[in-house]
C-alpha cells in the first residue's frame, strides 16, 4: 500500500496509509498531522504552545476508511420552493427604535409597532428584490430602493 493518506504540516513529506505520524496536543491544531517528532517540533516553535507535546497516531489502513460521511438532511417540508417558509423575525432593533421616538416626538411605543414596521420594511426589500433581478444583479444595492415610489 503505497497510496499517500495525507501531506506533512511542515515539510509536506507524503504519510501513507497505516503509516505511523504524530499530532499535536493542542486541540485546536489537532488537524494537522506531521511526520515526524522534528517536523512537530518545527511547528510548535513557530505556535509557541505552552505545555504541548506530540501524539504519536496510525494513519487508516485503507482510502475506505478515512473518507469523510456524508449525510443529507432533508426537511420533511419538503423544497424550499414548496414551502415558503420565510421568517417573520422582527427587523427592527425595537430598543432604537423607541428611543427615535421618544427623542423625536416625546411619546411612548406601543409592543406592536415593531412588527407592523417589519411588515413594511419587508414590503419594500421585496420590491427592491424585484428592481436588482430586473437589472440581472443577485446583490441588492441602495439604488434598487431608489427606485420605489412610496
Amino acid at each position: 500500500m503505497d497510496q499517500e493518506w495525507r501531506k506533512c504540516g511542515v515539510c509536506k513529506k507524503s504519510i501513507l496509509f497505516n503509516q505511523v505520524y504524530q499530532k499535536c496536543s493542542i486541540s485546536t491544531c489537532r488537524k494537522t498531522i506531521f511526520c515526524s517528532v522534528d517536523c512537530w517540533s518545527v511547528h510548535d516553535s513557530v505556535l509557541g504552545h505552552k505545555s504541548a507535546y506530540a501524539e504519536e497516531e496510525r494513519a487508516p489502513a485503507s482510502d475506505q476508511s478515512d473518507r469523510p460521511r456524508r449525510r443529507v438532511v432533508v426537511s420533511s417540508g419538503g423544497t424550499k420552493e414548496a414551502s415558503q417558509d420565510l421568517p417573520m423575525d422582527t427587523l427592527i432593533v425595537v430598543s432604537k427604535l423607541k428611543s427615535y421616538v421618544k427623542a423625536k416626538g416625546d411619546m411612548n411605543t406601543s409592543g406592536d409597532v415593531a412588527d407592523e414596521i417589519s411588515r413594511f420594511v419587508r414590503i419594500l426589500v421585496n420590491e427592491a428584490l424585484d428592481n436588482a433581478r430586473a437589472e440581472g444583479r443577485k446583490t441588492l444595492m441602495a439604488r434598487d430602493f431608489e427606485k420605489i415610489k412610496i
